[in-house]
């Protein structure tokens, strides 16, 4: 379906709700980002990501408990001679109450799976997948949070294989201790018609980890620390047997003002994740972050990141800017 056709179609649907929804609820979503990954000592890929997102929502909030949304997602990449370089849609169902939340459809990732390590899921699907198409269910209180969910990356056709990421990710924090957890299972299925070098391929992680918030010590706003132990499983049936290997992660965050550091440190065996960070393909790897926040409003955030990363005996480096502006309005019905 064109774009000019699903937007007609979306107006139709919700012209049709509005005289059972009590508000009326549109919402705006900016995203542009700069991000030079100068990857070359390591033999990794140096690349330049540099774009902007657009993301217009429209939706009906049918009671307290029951949403509708329908909208676009819209890239640019800078200097591409396509004015927009790739179209997601988003349309999703909502069930939000008490403790409970539910998803299904194509709904933004951010703010719901876009805290996984980088060793899990890369940080390129933020700007190249923003949307999750599945389902996604959260049980959230002020102590305890658990998701489940479904991500449909591809459908089935005569060239393309079927494949989808399925995963859970919960804390439980009763004071400044907590412990964490973060899993998924890759399957990438074949085509309909598969050549005969193509392989059905399973690929997931588990992560835990045990930390300590120990909230504003001394001049600092924020420190936590977190150390656990990750473990993959590789699979390409028909090619190779499961492969496990494992490995030691730890994490240190802290923040002062607009001024934030975090390192991750990563021994054990290398890991080839087909969706997580590359780097993870070492034996041994630390990364350093280095952030400035100089925007933070209400409703917009500009952060500047420099990265170091240590591995294979050498230093890649990495500068990146991201800006999100969020414009949130709802307007009643009914009285």
């Amino acid at each position: 379906m064109s774009i000019k056709k699903y937007l007609i179609v979306s107006v139709l649907i919700l012209s049709s709700l509005s005289g059972f929804a009590q508000q009326l609820e549109t919402n705006f979503n900016f995203h542009g980002f700069a991000d030079n990954r100068e990857y070359a000592k390591s033999g990794r890929l140096s690349q330049t990501i540099f774009g902007a997102r657009f993301s217009p929502e429209i939706g009906a909030l049918l009671d307290s408990t029951h949403r509708l949304r329908i909208g676009v997602n819209l890239l640019h990449e800078f200097g591409s001679s396509q004015f927009i370089e790739k179209v997601n849609p988003v349309i999703y169902y909502q069930y939000q109450k008490k403790a409970w939340d539910f998803y299904l459809g194509a709904f933004p990732r951010v703010n719901l799976l876009d805290d996984y390590p980088r060793i899990l899921l890369n940080d390129t699907l933020n700007y190249f997948r923003p949307n999750i198409e599945g389902m996604l269910v959260k049980y959230e209180t002020a102590k305890f949070k658990q998701n489940i969910w479904i991500d449909w990356t591809s459908k089935q056709t005569n060239q393309n294989r079927e494949a989808f990421l399925f995963g859970f990710s919960g804390k439980y924090q009763p004071g400044k201790f907590f412990i964490s957890h973060y899993a998924y299972m890759f399957h990438n299925a074949f085509s309909k018609m598969p050549p005969a070098n193509q392989y059905l391929q399973d690929n997931g992680a588990v992560l835990v980890q045990l930390g300590l918030d120990l909230g504003k010590p001394l001049f600092l706003d924020s420190l936590t620390i977190s150390a656990g132990a990750m473990a993959s499983i590789e699979r390409t049936r028909g090619l190779t047997g499961i492969e496990i290997p494992k490995g030691f992660i730890s994490n240190v965050y802290l923040a002062y003002k607009k001024f934030d550091i975090q390192n991750t440190f990563y021994a054990g065996q290398g890991h080839c994740l087909i969706n997580g960070d590359k780097f993870y393909t070492s034996d041994v790897y630390d990364r350093l972050d280095i952030g400035f926040t100089p925007i933070m409003f209400k409703n917009i955030q500009g952060k500047f990141i420099c990265s170091l990363h240590f591995v294979d005996g050498v230093i890649d480096s990495q500068q990146a800017f991201s800006l999100r502006y969020n414009l949130f309005n709802s307007k009643a019905l009914k009285k």
